[in-house]
């Protein structure tokens, strides 16, 4: 059974993975200039695919195909694009074939895919679209980034309040610009005020005499414009939103927000937790150059440096103890070892707690007392395995009494400090995920070489 799970697993990775022999036949049919063979070969292939065997292969093969398979990209391979070379394909595109592209795209892709580019290609971009489209999209970047005016699509499939079923099917076979993908019908009142949505399910499951609003949703919800993007994400998770309306001050309702884009905002700022807990820039990418990844991963390094220093300097303050007793040299950095490992276990839950706002003011406590007994048995646990090797290893029981008691308090500070350095981070204003680690590291380390070496120095010598 476990084999055949196995053999499913595997399967399925590699129905989802570029394959390598394919990528390689890409690339020959790229340096043989054979647009045919390398258009028959990209034909099956997703727009996700394409997109991801742009980000993969290096610079120049990218130019080479860029600059033989160009014509072909469309608005849907684009907005799939990393954003680190999102530039470098629009470049490659020549300006009739990016107008097409864009014209396919809903307001909000068109938003997501400029507002990152520099100002001759919006304005390219922009001036390829058609007069609504764009003031559309140029309202939509009035907004602040990373707002839900930002996220949102001006897009909106609505029906008057009073309307029936047989009412809205009847309208919406008429008009013809409704979105390549919607859920919701929006009924409003005759101030564009958001009164309540109909799922498409329930309006073809539904009598036409059915007034619409028997048959609205008790998901429904709106967005403020300018709530944050992260919030709006969390409120889709929390409430299980397939779309929700979108209002401005007066509550009027000027776009929608679906749900594959606030699953995607929860996507980047899970990995972009993920990345700063490890003090890498959530810009990093497989595609970025070695000057690009040294300067976002030189600073970081330069603060561990110092954190470093700041331990050794500790361990200077007992230079005659371990002169005198060698055996701490190797003991000590086992201390400081298991200290940052447990510190980094609950940095992680503490850090995941405060993103999906499990971890709030009514339950901070019970989970701070959670972790510092776990963090005490723990240590006890670890105390009793490393007393009994560091007294069969050196042949002296007190020795392994003092790095059973740091050990003890280490594990019990790094689980404490695990969860207190974010929790103050996050009231100080600053992000959890991408300075904590470095902070309760040096706490860890710190205090297991001040606690092993000072107990040595008062019960050794």
């Amino acid at each position: 059974m476990l084999d055949d799970r196995a053999d499913i697993e595997e399967r399925a990775d590699e129905d989802y993975r570029l394959d390598g022999d394919l990528v390689d036949a890409i690339l020959d049919a790229v340096e043989a200039s054979d647009t045919e063979q390398l258009s028959a070969l990209l034909e099956p292939l997703h727009a996700a695919d394409i997109a991801d065997l742009l980000e993969q292969i290096d610079p120049a093969d990218r130019r080479a195909f860029l600059a033989l398979w160009g014509r072909e990209i469309d608005g849907e391979i684009l907005t799939e694009v990393d954003e680190s070379i999102r530039e470098e394909v629009i470049d490659a595109m020549p300006a009739e074939v990016l107008a097409e592209a864009v014209r396919e795209l809903d307001s909000d892709d068109v938003v997501d895919l400029i507002e990152d580019l520099e100002k001759p290609q919006q304005g390219a971009i922009l001036e390829a679209l058609e007069d609504a489209d764009r003031a559309a999209v140029e309202q939509s970047l009035t907004y602040p980034e990373y707002s839900a005016g930002r996220l949102m699509q001006r897009e909106v499939v609505t029906a008057p309040e009073h309307w029936t079923v047989g009412e809205t099917i009847d309208y919406l076979r008429t008009v013809d610009w409704l979105p390549d993908q919607f859920y919701h019908v929006i009924l409003v009142d005759p101030r564009m005020h958001p009164v309540g949505y109909v799922t498409l399910g329930k309006v073809l499951a539904s009598r036409r005499d059915v007034p619409m609003l028997d048959i609205v949703e008790d998901s429904f919800r709106t967005v403020f414009v300018l709530q944050e993007e992260g919030d709006v994400a969390y409120a889709f998770n929390q409430y299980h939103l397939i779309s929700a309306p979108v209002v401005d001050e007066d509550d009027r309702l000027v776009g929608v927000i679906t749900i594959d884009d606030a699953m995607s905002v929860l996507d980047e700022e899970h990995e972009e937790d993920i990345l700063r807990l490890a003090g890498v820039s959530e810009d990093s990418a497989i595609s970025d150059s070695v000057l690009e990844t040294v300067r976002q991963r030189l600073p970081w390094l330069g603060v561990n440096l110092l954190t470093a220093i700041l331990a050794s300097v500790v361990i200077a303050q007992f230079e005659a103890t371990i002169a005198q007793v060698v055996a701490l040299a190797v003991l000590m950095p086992i201390v400081a070892s298991m200290g940052g490992n447990a510190g980094t276990q609950t940095l992680t839950v503490a850090v995941r707690a405060l993103a999906t706002r499990n971890l709030t003011e009514s339950n901070v406590w019970r989970v701070i007392r959670r972790e510092a007994v776990v963090g005490a048995v723990n240590g006890l646990c670890f105390a009793l395995v490393m007393g009994a090797v560091a007294w069969a290893w050196f042949g002296q029981p007190v020795l392994g009494v003092v790095i059973g008691v740091a050990m003890i308090i280490n594990l019990f500070v790094a689980a404490v400090s695990g969860i207190a350095v974010p929790l103050a981070l996050e009231k100080l204003g600053a992000d959890p995920a991408l300075a904590s680690g470095t902070f309760v590291t040096t706490v860890t380390d710190v205090v297991g070489f001040f606690a092993f070496l000072g107990l040595a120095g008062m019960v050794l010598l």
